[in-house]
C-alpha cells in the first residue's frame, strides 16, 4: 500500500467527530474522511433542547472534527468489506483501508394507531421525533402556533423536551408507560420530585399510562390513553428512546445483535472494521450515552493513529445527568436498589438526605463499605466527587455521609 492510509468514518455524528479530532491530536498520519447524511457538520445532539429553547444556536453546538474531510449529504448505502469500499446514494464507490462505523441510532417509534401518514411515507403532520437539527427546526416551526403539547414517553429525552416545550409557553404533558419519569436512572423518590418540578414549569406527567394512538377528534388531534382517555393536542413528540442503527452492518454480514458486535479493541467481525458510539454493542451492552462514545472514541484514535496500538476499551462507568433549566439530577450505579433490596442483600446500605422545600434529594446506595449508587436532585455540588468515588471502587471511611457534601468525596 502506498501514499496515506484511508480512513473512512460512517456517519458524522458526535463519535465520529470526536474520534476525527483526537486522531489528529494524536499524531495520527492518516486520510480521515467522515461520510454524513445530513447536511450539517457534526454537532452535540444532546444541546437539542437548547436550540429549541434558543439558548443555543445550531451553530453554537458545532464539534470540531480534526481535519478530517466531512462528505456531508453523502448516505452511505452498502459496504463491502472484502474489497473495502462503500457505496454511496448517489452510485459512487468510495476505498477505504480502514473503515470506522458510527452510524449512531433511530428513534424509538412505538406502535401507535394514527403515529404515520396514511400513505406510509413517515409521521402524520405535527408529530414529531427529535434526533436531529432538521427535526429540531421542524418541532420549533410547530410549537411557534401551538398551545398544548403531548409527549410520549418520560426518559430523559423527553423530560428535557417536555420543558423546553413549556420554556416555550405551551401546556405540556407527559405521558410514561414506566412506574415513574425517568426510571432507568431515578428511583421513586426523587422522580415524584421531578415531577413536582416539572408540574411548576407547566408540565403534567402521567406515569403507568400507555399511549395507544393518535385521533382526529374532528376538533384537533389527540394522544388517546390505553384506558380510553383523551389528552387533546396541537402537537406530539415521540420520546421513546433510541435504537442502534445497524442495517448496514448487517448486510455487510457483520455480526449484530442488539449492536454492532465489537471487542475490547472496538473491532468488527470483519478485518479492519471498527465501529463506536451508539451503534455498537460491547460485552452486552449498549450504552446509547456520549460519555462512553467518547471513551471509544478515544480507544480507537490511539490505535489507528498508532499513539497507543495496544489500547483497550474495557467498558464504560458514566454518570447521568440532566441539566434542564432548573431541574437538574446526576445518578450513577446502581442507583434503583432501596430499602426493600436489602432482604436479598444483606451487605446493602441506602442513606437518603430529601429537603422537600428546596427540591432536593440525595442517596447513597452502597454494599459493604464501597459506593454502588447514588442520585443527587436539585443540588450538584458533590456530583464530581460522587461519580470519583464511584469510579474508584475504593472502601469507603465511615460515617459515608460525608459523600453528600462538595469535595468530600475526594478526601
Amino acid at each position: 500500500m502506498t501514499g496515506r492510509r484511508r480512513i473512512a468514518v460512517v456517519g458524522a455524528g458526535m463519535a465520529a467527530a470526536r474520534f476525527a479530532a483526537r486522531y489528529v491530536a494524536l499524531g495520527g498520519t492518516g486520510r480521515v474522511t467522515l461520510y454524513g447524511a445530513e447536511p450539517r457538520a457534526p454537532y452535540n445532539r444532546a444541546l437539542l433542547a437548547d436550540v429549541l429553547t434558543g439558548r443555543h444556536d445550531a451553530e453554537a453546538i458545532a464539534l470540531p472534527a480534526g481535519d478530517a474531510e466531512l462528505r456531508l449529504g453523502s448516505e452511505t448505502v452498502a459496504l463491502d468489506p472484502t474489497r473495502r469500499t462503500l457505496t454511496l446514494a448517489d452510485g459512487r464507490t468510495e476505498p477505504w483501508d480502514e473503515l470506522v462505523l458510527a452510524t449512531g441510532a433511530n428513534p424509538v417509534l412505538p406502535p401507535l394507531r394514527g403515529l404515520r401518514r396514511t400513505d406510509g411515507g413517515g409521521l402524520r403532520e405535527r408529530v414529531h421525533a427529535l434526533r436531529t437539527l432538521a427535526d429540531c427546526a421542524r418541532l420549533a416551526e410547530d410549537a411557534a402556533t401551538a398551545r398544548r403539547a403531548v409527549v410520549v414517553g418520560g426518559g430523559v429525552l423527553g423530560v428535557s423536551a417536555a420543558r423546553a416545550l413549556a420554556a416555550l409557553g405551551l401546556a405540556v404533558e407527559i405521558v410514561h408507560q414506566g412506574p415513574h419519569l425517568i426510571d432507568r436512572q431515578l428511583d421513586a423518590g426523587a422522580a415524584a420530585m421531578l415531577r413536582d418540578g416539572l408540574r411548576r414549569l407547566g408540565v403534567e406527567a402521567y406515569v403507568g399510562n400507555r399511549a395507544r394512538a393518535v385521533v382526529d377528534t374532528g376538533e384537533g388531534d389527540a394522544v388517546e390513553l390505553a384506558g380510553g382517555y383523551r389528552l387533546g393536542t396541537d402537537l406530539v413528540l415521540i420520546a421513546c428512546g433510541v435504537r442502534p442503527r445497524t442495517g448496514l452492518a448487517h448486510a455487510a454480514g457483520l455480526k449484530v445483535a442488539a449492536g454492532v458486535l465489537v471487542d475490547d479493541a472496538l473491532a468488527a467481525s470483519a478485518p479492519h472494521v471498527h465501529a463506536l458510539g451508539d451503534c455498537v454493542q460491547h460485552r452486552g451492552t449498549v450504552h446509547g450515552l456520549s460519555g462512553p462514545a467518547w471513551e471509544q472514541a478515544d480507544v480507537l484514535a490511539a490505535r489507528l493513529s498508532g499513539a497507543d496500538p495496544g489500547a483497550l476499551y474495557r467498558g464504560s462507568r458514566t454518570p447521568a445527568r440532566l441539566s434542564a433549566g432548573p431541574l437538574e439530577y446526576a445518578a450513577v450505579g446502581e442507583a434503583h436498589l432501596d430499602t426493600e433490596d436489602q432482604a436479598a442483600d444483606p451487605d446493602l446500605d441506602v442513606l437518603r438526605l430529601t429537603d422537600a422545600t428546596r427540591g432536593s434529594y440525595k442517596k447513597l446506595v452502597l454494599r459493604g463499605n464501597r459506593l454502588v449508587g447514588a442520585i443527587l436532585l436539585g443540588d450538584l455540588a458533590a456530583a464530581g466527587d460522587l461519580a470519583s468515588a464511584w469510579r474508584r471502587d475504593d472502601p469507603m471511611p465511615d460515617p459515608p455521609l460525608h459523600l453528600l457534601t462538595p469535595r468530600g468525596a475526594a478526601r
